[in-house]
């Protein structure tokens, strides 16, 4: 049996809690749990940085399921290099910190580096980002880097989910 593995940008998990609460929403909550658990969502260490500076309930969640936030590795870093180098407008210079190469390198790394027999199947990243014109958002490097971008209700129709 083959399974979707999900890299989640910030801005997913935020507009997720923004609109289905956690508090109010647990069962929607619950399924991204137990992704979490199966090993089958994941985000680079730098999302939860940003998410700490968010609300209260997301940063809980997000503490309570800290293995899903993968560390830097050296392969990250290289990537990360050559995608500022390549779309130096990725990142908004007025902002301090910003996650977004980060994901699209861990999911990088995934699908071609060493760790590729640990995720064999798709990975894709989620994100809220969408595609517009030749704006250097997410789904734009992402494609330069031939990786599938796709947004939470996207993940959640091929999950088969229904609420």
């Amino acid at each position: 049996m083959t399974a979707n593995h999900y890299i989640v940008d910030t801005c997913s998990l935020v507009d997720l809690n923004r609109y289905n609460p956690i508090d109010v929403f647990p069962s929607v909550w619950k399924r991204l749990s137990i992704l979490v658990r199966n090993n089958l969502l994941h985000s680079p260490i730098e999302v939860l940085k940003e998410l700490q500076k968010q609300d209260d309930q997301i940063v809980a969640w997000a503490k309570q399921h800290k293995k899903m936030f993968l560390p830097e590795s050296a392969p990250q870093i290289l990537i990360v290099i050559e995608i500022m180098r390549d779309f130096p407008a990725l990142v908004d210079a007025s902002k301090q910190y910003s996650a977004d190469p980060w994901v699209i390198a861990l999911a990088y790394e995934l699908t071609t580096g060493n760790q590729k027999t640990m995720f064999e199947d798709k990975i894709m990243i989620v994100t809220e980002e969408t595609l517009r014109g030749n704006k250097v958002k997410i789904p734009l490097v992402s494609q330069h880097y031939q990786l599938e971008c796709i947004n939470l209700v996207e993940m959640f129709r091929r999950e088969g989910w229904k609420f």
